[in-house]
């Protein structure tokens, strides 16, 4: 048996439990209710799922309700789906296969505030957890279990399962240990205030806390994350990074910025690089993921503190991370989403906000899930655990898309995230229109005139004089704004 992986196993008394890959697969049941570890695709369980697969090949049932703490990797999602394993999905997800079959009905998808969760599960709402599936590092003297690259779910996934199932990972470094900052919490009416008053406070435990008995299997594991490329930064992605850059200079000059929320994703990532050009110092961040530029923001000495619930950097990044670790340890915490997320924490700590969008309307109300009002993108994530709490929260998107056949600027957004009452500022590659103080009329003219592309300005300017002549706090014009998504359904174009 591989001496690294039996040292880290340092609770005696479970190593009876060591099993094969096979074996723990066999815990899972038709019907069940399935979490796992992992927040994008990092930190989640490889190898018990490749073999649950491996028995629905050789003509087992098994479908499953699956829940996890948001996006992860191929083994899971993608297997899983294509084999018609999951039937029941929540609270995130990102690959092609699952996304089809949720958009075709065959899988069932519960879209959550990622901050509600856990508050789901202890509720029961999609039913009992039967089983938890967690990557680890280690297992503690006490069989407290040490999470590899994410946190997510995965705490409040052991405390609610019948039965656990530990993945250790040799691939994952041990140095991992002591990254993490458990905090068990509850939902109304027996939760209490969570004692966070700055970023870099640690309130938990290094490990998440499981009853040995509760241990059903340990499992090695030596298949490494699903790191993805972020991709180079576009004009469009600089000139957005630009006009954040002048906007945050003129709200807060040279002063410390507060703690930073950045989402996932390249043009999140590239805008968050992006403030290396500016005049401050130092940066705090408080967030869900730790990209590429924060471990890059790091190494340029411009990090005081940067705690999230996942480390998912693009392949060269990770790389990198696992050389220098003694170098990023000191610097990131990683908690459970419920703590990342959470709207008191969020509120306290007056975040900045930054996200990206699909579309947004003139009067601020943004798209961030549904294309055309029906077709799921990805899941709300945690944007709106940010965008309805945070200090300052600015939307990003690029003004067209589509090579201009589309505008992402529109008189009113197919599905709506976030409302305008949460929207402060909106940012396109055209530039930036502040919606603070301003009533609905305000803000169409803010929006249209700062941030739609050139070549849809004078629709959109023409909709709303006419909006206006009809009346209303908020002038739409139902069947008109309808029209322009009608249109490119149609056509493909917006253009008329």
């Amino acid at each position: 048996m591989d001496r690294d992986f039996l040292s880290r196993i340092r609770c005696e008394r479970l190593r009876p439990r060591i099993k094969t890959a096979e074996e723990a697969a066999g815990l899972i049941k038709d019907g069940m209710h399935v979490g796992t570890s992992g927040f994008t695709p990092c930190g989640y369980p490889k190898v018990v799922p490749l073999a649950v697969a491996e028995r629905v090949k050789r003509g087992e049932k098994i479908t499953l309700t699956v829940g996890t703490g948001a996006s992860v990797g191929r083994e899971l999602d993608e297997t899983w789906a294509s084999l018609g394993i999951i039937e029941r999905r929540y609270p995130y997800q990102t690959g092609n296969i699952i996304n089809r079959l949720i958009n075709e009905g065959v899988v069932a998808f519960t879209d959550i505030h990622l901050s509600q969760v856990g508050k789901h599960v202890r509720q029961k709402l999609l039913g009992p957890m039967d089983l938890a599936i967690v990557e680890a590092v280690a297992v503690t003297e006490e069989g407290g279990i040490v999470p590899s690259t994410s946190v997510g779910s995965a705490p409040v996934f052991v405390a609610e399962a019948k039965d656990v199932v530990i993945e250790i990972n040799t691939t994952q470094p041990p140095h991992l240990e002591g990254m993490h900052d458990i905090f068990p919490t509850s939902s109304p009416p027996l939760a209490k205030p969570i004692p966070i008053c700055r970023g870099d406070e640690r309130i938990g435990l290094p490990f998440i806390p499981c009853n040995p008995e509760k241990i059903a299997a340990i499992v090695h594991s030596t298949i490494p994350d699903e790191a993805r490329e972020l991709g180079n930064p576009d004009e469009t992605t600089e000139q957005i990074a630009r006009h954040l850059i002048d906007f945050l200079l003129e709200e807060f000059g040279s002063q410390q910025l507060p703690p930073i929320q950045s989402g996932v994703g390249p043009l999140a990532n590239h805008v968050l690089k992006g403030l290396l050009a500016g005049p401050w110092e130092t940066f705090v961040i408080w967030s869900e993921v730790i990209q590429d530029a924060v471990l890059d923001m790091i190494n340029a000495k411009r990090i005081q503190f940067a705690s999230g619930t996942s480390l998912s950097p693009s392949p060269a990044i990770l790389k990198r991370f696992y050389e220098e670790i003694d170098k990023y340890v000191g610097k990131i915490i990683l908690r459970p989403q419920e703590i990342s997320n959470h709207p008191e924490i969020i509120r306290r700590l007056n975040l900045l906000s930054m996200n990206a969008v699909l579309e947004i309307d003139i009067y601020g109300n943004a798209n961030s899930t549904h294309i055309f009002g029906s077709r799921m993108v990805n899941g709300i994530g945690g944007s709106g655990d940010f965008s309805r709490n945070a200090g300052l929260v600015i939307m990003m998107t690029p003004s067209i898309t589509k090579e201009g056949k589309i505008s992402r600027i529109v008189p009113l957004v197919t599905h709506v995230d976030h409302t305008e009452h949460e929207v402060h500022v909106v940012v396109t590659e055209q530039g930036v229109a502040d919606l603070r103080g301003k009533t609905p009329r305000e803000k169409a003219m803010a929006i249209i005139e700062n941030c739609s592309h050139p070549t849809y300005k004078p629709l959109l300017k023409d909709y709303l004089k006419r909006a206006m002549k009809q009346g209303g706090h908020t002038p739409i014009l139902l069947e008109e704004a309808l029209q322009w998504h009608i249109r490119c359904v149609k056509t493909g174009s917006m253009k008329m």
